[in-house]
């Protein structure tokens, strides 16, 4: 799943592409991918791009006092083009969901891979319009996201830190795979629960956050869109790494699984040499 530091990287790279250019046509190509219908697409159609901007995991398109906003979800991405065929795409064929071109001709598509569709796009004439973006948690790399901030979201959250890390409504643009980064750097057990948190957790914990989200954004500076991914992957020390050696102390690093995610973390740096547990895999040693 695109997180911050991609999502952060892709509007930088559209601020330099898209900025400016006028709009000949939005097409969805997907029956699930649009969730508003008025205004309608076609409403930005002859407007100019004038600004792009990111909520958390969302980008923000502004044209003609519009915003086209878009969560990229799971599995979805955007993949700019300098052409396109003359013909337009049949919808529902293949993991397109939708496109937009500029009268230069330039633009980009949204994919989705997998069967599970998550991905979405409103066209608003305001964010605050879009629900999952006015319920966001303060940007972990704003000037005003300091130390004493993050300390009193940490305090009204009762739980286990990697879920606070991950919720949206706390703290907007971490999931899975930064949050797993996070903990590892911070030499923290993602079970460890926020009530139990020390004032030098806490900012140990902060410290981390900044430190990884702002490294993985600097590398992502300048990368073409197309390259994100990869470079994501390559940048994790500990997500998606399982059963490979920790690169601080050569550990292997262990895994826990749930229905529907997993997380990586380094026995050895996080949780003092004790593996933690995986109730999808003890069923299986009973």
């Amino acid at each position: 799943m695109p997180e911050l530091p991609e999502v952060e990287a892709l509007r930088v790279f559209l601020d330099d592409h898209l900025v400016g250019k006028e709009i000949a046509r939005v097409l969805p190509l997907a029956i699930s991918v649009l969730k508003t219908y008025d205004p309608p697409l076609t409403a930005l159609e002859g407007e100019r791009v004038t600004s792009v901007a990111r909520h958390g995991k969302f980008l923000d398109i502004g044209a003609g006092g519009l915003h086209l906003c878009t969560h990229l979800a799971r599995a979805g991405w955007l993949r700019w083009k300098d052409s396109f065929p003359a013909a337009p795409p049949r919808p529902g064929k293949g993991p397109l969901a939708l496109r937009l071109v500029t009268t230069d001709g330039e633009g980009f598509d949204l994919t989705e891979m997998g069967t599970k569709k998550s991905l979405s796009v409103h066209l608003v004439r305001d964010p605050m319009e879009v629900p999952r973006i006015a319920s966001l948690g303060p940007d972990p790399l704003a000037n005003a996201f300091d130390r004493d901030t993050f300390a009193a979201l940490l305090a009204g959250a009762r739980r286990q830190i990697k879920g606070a890390l991950r919720d949206q409504s706390l703290i907007a643009g971490i999931g899975n795979a930064y949050s797993d980064e996070i903990l590892h750097v911070a030499k923290m057990s993602p079970f460890k629960r926020t009530a139990d948190l020390t004032e030098d957790d806490v900012t140990r914990l902060y410290t981390a956050l900044r430190t990884t989200l702002k490294d993985a954004v600097d590398r992502s500076s300048g990368v073409e869109a197309g390259k994100l991914k990869a470079e994501k992957k390559t940048g994790m020390r500990v997500h998606g790494r399982t059963g490979e050696a920790c690169p601080v102390c050569g550990d292997t690093i262990l895994e826990v699984s749930f229905s529907d995610s997993s997380l990586q973390y380094c026995p050895t740096c996080q949780t003092g040499g004790k593996p933690l547990a995986d109730r999808r895999l003890s069923k299986f040693l009973k």
